[in-house]
């Protein structure tokens, strides 16, 4: 039977980072609660932590325990309030899982229109790569996943692919390099410095498609997992960068760079995947017409 004081150690280690701070929220040594933690790994027969230099990281089992250990801790604050005496109503859940490759402002304005229902809803958002974000959605711990991609076609899961949004490309640089780049735009894109995604992103092919169609040959400095890194890179003036028009004003305000050029030639496309052609979860239904 599942040891659940053992289980919350592991989730307060696993929501701090480390032993030692989780020591010291629970007012615990360090070796107690290591301890309990190999007997609950013990206990489930596999490994939850694995070590990094001198830190603690997650293996695959121990994100699924953490996933699971996060809704029985919640259900049990819930229940303590329950009987206590106060009154709850609960929000429906609502559990996207949302590519890792996707820009974060493009996510929270698909989401939107979710926290915008009569009904209270809780949003629980889970960030990975797409192929483990399709395999918890078939198994319904997630009620729909976002992706810049449809459903692979070579992945044996059932599912359907709702396109979105749909929008040009603009380039962004540092007001320095936009004086030396913007002029003759794509031309002077020639030889620029150019940061782009990683290979495992739709636009990266779309990108590199177009700028050999143009016959552009710039001077990748970066590729990156991360939108966000990518622009603060473009941020310090290391290189130019593309992000989806839509939010061009949002990333010329929060980052100090301009726009050299846009192209409706690329285009960003954005999906959401789900296991039913006609969810009746009130959040997709929502995010589906917003976008419709």
């Amino acid at each position: 039977m599942l040891n659940y004081k053992q289980l919350h150690y592991f989730w307060r280690v696993a929501r701090s980072g480390s032993i030692a701070r989780a020591s010291e929220q629970l007012d615990l040594a360090p070796q107690t609660l290591s301890g309990q933690i190999g007997l609950l790994e013990n206990s489930l027969k596999t490994t939850l932590f694995r070590r990094v230099g001198r830190g603690l990281e997650l293996t695959e089992t121990g994100r699924l325990a953490l996933s699971y250990a996060e809704e029985i801790f919640e259900i049990g604050a819930e229940m303590e309030q329950a009987l206590s005496g106060g009154t709850v109503k609960l929000p429906t859940q609502f559990r996207v899982g949302i590519a890792d490759v996707m820009p974060k402002s493009i996510v929270y304005k698909l989401l939107a229109p979710a926290m915008s229902l009569a009904e209270p809803i809780k949003i629980i958002c889970k960030e990975d790569k797409l192929e483990r974000l399709l395999a918890d959605l078939v198994i319904h711990r997630l009620d729909l996943v976002l992706s810049d991609r449809p459903m692979p076609a070579d992945i044996n899961i059932k599912g359907y692919s709702h396109k979105l949004v749909e929008c040009g490309v603009s380039f962004f640089a540092t007001p320095t390099l936009a004086k030396q780049y913007s002029k003759d735009f794509p031309t002077s894109l020639n030889q620029a410095p150019l940061l782009v995604p990683n290979l495992d992103t739709a636009m990266r092919g779309r990108l590199i498609r177009w700028l050999d169609m143009q016959r552009i040959r710039p001077r990748i400095v970066g590729e990156f997992d991360d939108s966000a890194l990518m622009k603060a890179f473009g941020q310090a003036g290391i290189g130019i960068f593309t992000a989806p028009t839509m939010i061009a004003d949002e990333v010329e305000h929060q980052h100090g760079v301009v726009s050299i050029g846009q192209t409706n030639e690329i285009l960003e496309r954005f999906y959401a995947i789900s296991v039913e052609r006609r969810s009746s979860h009130p959040a997709v239904i929502a995010i589906n017409s917003a976008a419709i």
